[in-house]
């Protein structure tokens, strides 16, 4: 079955998997979870983190097969202005003092396999 044609709930199973995948690879590089699945009208925020006094948004991308590329290549200019937008608002409701960034974190789990993690600071 295509993802394109995949019931919403099973994505967003698949969307949180990786998530959790994600927060617990990063807290484990010294990452501190602040926020998660933060919903605002222009997109979600997958994960808000602190990387020492910087806060962190970070777009999570897990895929299970390259069948439709590697999972950052998800990450297109309207998604990347679509979550500029999303930071903005919760920066609005959530001021912070000190630099802010974006980072891409792909995630490709393959049958059988340890996942493999792609992460790329700055990446907006």
């Amino acid at each position: 079955m295509s993802q394109a044609h995949e019931h919403p709930h099973n994505r967003r199973q698949i969307g949180a998997q990786g998530e959790t995948l994600a927060r617990q690879w990063l807290e484990a590089k010294g990452y501190g979870w602040v926020a998660q699945n933060i919903h605002t009208r222009w997109s979600e925020l997958d994960l808000v983190m602190h990387d020492g006094k910087t806060l962190v948004f970070i777009e999570v991308k897990y895929r299970r097969s390259e069948r439709y590329g590697s999972p950052l290549e998800g990450i297109t200019p309207a998604k990347q202005r679509k979550l500029r937008q999303a930071a903005q608002l919760y920066l609005l409701k959530h001021p912070h003092p000190g630099p802010v960034r974006f980072d891409a974190l792909g995630i490709l789990h393959l049958a059988g396999s340890a996942p493999v993690y792609t992460h790329i600071q700055n990446a907006l």
